[in-house]
């Protein structure tokens, strides 16, 4: 299994409980903010914010919860203001890692992430050390059960989709496209009726390391950890592990 695809379809499984509901609601509201400071808090001319407003309804947070956020980022009402730092870094077996952060105190999440790293056999790297095995792409997942694969290729190609990949152990169509067409593919999706499970911008990798037996298993738990700080928004890797590590 891929360290993108299904870590984070396992994420969207393990989010339900409401300590992790939580939890997401809290990255949401920020990554709404910093979205809403950056391009302003109209969604139709803002593709990050639009982005945003899309993970917090799945999320099913409320919406006055959503126009604070948008309030804060756009100046109308106090807030901390957050700044973004990535991490680059290696775990278990050699994995590259590339963690982003949204925090208001540096210094507290650089010292949290390296304790994290440290504790689950991962190591902090310098700035560029691992960026350069990962590439910036909008990815799409679609059930196969939802979709013919030869009608969907054809409409997601003609979209703007860079490739559609039809792995015979995966349960999905993963689509791939440059970030700036991941809405119209999306867009063309949704007036065929195709239904997608996930769609994003995300870093891809662009090789993986295969990791078994005892880094497998750490691998995972510090994957974990890391989703689990409230300062980390999104986590990347290039490991590859056996279906069983993920249970």
């Amino acid at each position: 299994m891929s360290g993108h695809s299904k870590w984070s379809q396992i994420k969207h499984k393990k989010a339900h409980t409401d300590a992790k509901r939580g939890k997401a609601f809290t990255k949401i509201v920020k990554e709404i903010a910093v979205a809403a400071r950056c391009g302003g808090g109209d969604p139709g001319g803002n593709p990050r914010l639009r982005t945003a407003l899309e993970k917090a309804k799945e999320a099913n947070m409320p919406s006055d919860n959503v126009k604070r956020a948008i309030m804060k980022g756009t100046g109308e009402l106090p807030g901390a203001a957050y700044e973004e730092i990535t991490y680059e870094g290696y775990g278990p077996g050699g994995a590259a890692l590339l963690i982003q952060a949204l925090t208001d105190n540096k210094n507290r999440t650089v010292s949290e992430v390296r304790h994290i790293l440290s504790k689950n056999n991962g190591s902090m790297g310098e700035a560029g050390c691992v960026a350069w095995m990962f590439e910036k792409k909008g990815y799409i997942l679609v059930e196969k059960n939802k979709a013919d694969e030869e009608t969907l290729m054809s409409l997601v190609l003609d979209a703007g989709a860079e490739d559609m990949i039809n792995d015979p152990d995966e349960d999905s169509y993963e689509i791939t496209t440059a970030p700036e067409s991941l809405d119209a593919t999306k867009e063309a999706l949704t007036k065929s009726g195709i239904p997608f499970s996930m769609a994003e911008v995300t870093m891809l990798p662009k090789n993986y390391v295969a990791l078994e037996g005892a880094a497998a298993d750490q691998m995972v738990r510090l994957m974990e950890a890391l989703e689990d700080n409230d300062d980390v928004q999104n986590v990347y890797s290039n490991f590859d592990l056996p279906e069983e590590a993920a249970v």
